[in-house]
């Protein structure tokens, strides 16, 4: 049987040993070269910058800086491995205008492509901490991120500048495995995409076009409401293996699928805000109270013990559904920008064109 340990590493497994080789890509070893991390002798810190009187060894070349319209590769890995954590900071005036991506085993299309606020559960571009399973952001702007990411025979992670202004100080590592992948295991994919506003009662599509046997494990929302009054009464649907005009999984509520309830209202009066491993409401920019127009919501579901499996396709779609006069429901147009996630078995199918830098930045 094969030893997943290195793949799938638990308090439970932490003291199996194993023959996996671990490796790490920063501006200090680009390659993730054994034995030559810290080499620099050029870089943001000499030769007139903080280490100019230490030299090579003192944090010479922490960081990068990224081009106008520039497009940059982070890392280009030779498989077969796992990367097993991220973590990165840039200002967040950068975090809707960089487009991270991910492409494994020498694909031509990405298999994540996603605002790299987002992709850290950060879409607003205001500092909000969380505290997940998977994603952790910390004070002030560090961006954590554990999901497994495994690969066969190489990954390939690319950063694209949509600004006509360059970034000063990108700093990043990309720590991962080098071990045997089995088959069976799956590729992470994430997709982002935005309605904004979304027409008048239609839906917001999370994703679609999904072709292949894989498993659904997660979602975040940045959601801006347009309107006075309770957003959240929509309910999310998943369309699995052949659903048409009605899913297999219906939710009841907007906060209801991200682990709340009653309007996530707690104390009265006031957004109960929240980040435990799986579920959470870490952001509210509320600037008008509780139920005004123009407030703003980051929110995170992770399928990490309940993943929904898909055996041939799947579409994801959430309504946004808040209350007319007389007790009714209104639909709303709001503006809606999600993050999915999920595993799935290779080839995927292509994702739609991501918007312009217009139609992505946050107003």
């Amino acid at each position: 049987m094969t030893n997943l340990g290195p793949l799938n590493m638990s308090l439970g497994n932490l003291a199996w040993l194993s023959t996996a080789e671990t490796r790490s890509i920063s501006p200090e070893n680009f390659a993730g070269e054994k034995g030559r991390g810290g080499m620099a002798t050029e870089g943001t810190g000499a030769p007139d910058g903080p280490a100019r009187e230490l030299g090579q060894g003192w944090k010479v070349s922490p960081s990068i800086n990224i081009d106008p319209f520039a497009t940059v590769t982070l890392a280009d890995i030779d498989g077969p491995g796992a990367i097993q954590h991220i973590w990165l900071t840039v200002a967040p005036q950068w975090w809707r205008t960089l487009i991270i991506r991910f492409y494994w085993d020498d694909e031509a299309i990405p298999s994540i492509e996603v605002p790299l606020g987002d992709f850290f559960c950060n879409g607003w571009g205001e500092r909000c901490n969380v505290s997940s399973m998977v994603v952790a952001v910390n004070p002030a702007g560090g961006f954590n991120c554990y999901w497994p990411m495994p690969f066969r025979h190489g990954a390939r992670i690319t950063l694209e500048n949509l600004s006509k202004d360059p970034v000063m100080g990108f700093y990043y590592q990309f720590t991962y495995t080098l071990t045997e992948v089995p088959v069976g295991i799956g590729y992470l994919h994430a997709q982002w995409r935005r309605s904004n506003p979304l027409p008048y009662k239609e839906v917001h599509t999370l994703l679609d076009g999904v072709v292949g046997h894989g498993h659904y494990v997660g979602t975040y929302l940045a959601w801006g409401v347009n309107n006075n009054n309770w957003w959240g009464e929509g309910e999310i649907k998943f369309y699995l293996d052949g659903d048409r005009e009605f899913p297999t999984i219906c939710g009841t509520g907007t906060e209801d699928y991200f682990g709340g309830a009653w309007n996530f209202e707690h104390p009265p009066g006031q957004y109960g805000i929240y980040s435990t491993p799986f579920l959470g409401l870490p952001q509210v920019i509320a600037p008008d109270g509780l139920y005004r127009s123009q407030q703003r919501f980051g929110m995170y579901r992770w399928h990490i013990m309940d993943p929904i499996r898909f055996q041939q396709d799947l579409r994801v779609t959430i309504q946004a559904l808040g209350w007319r006069s007389e007790g009714r429901f209104m639909p709303l147009q709001d503006d809606i920008a999600s993050t999915a996630f999920w595993y799935q078995a290779e080839p995927h199918a292509p994702f739609p064109a991501l918007p312009d830098r217009d139609a992505i930045e946050v107003v």
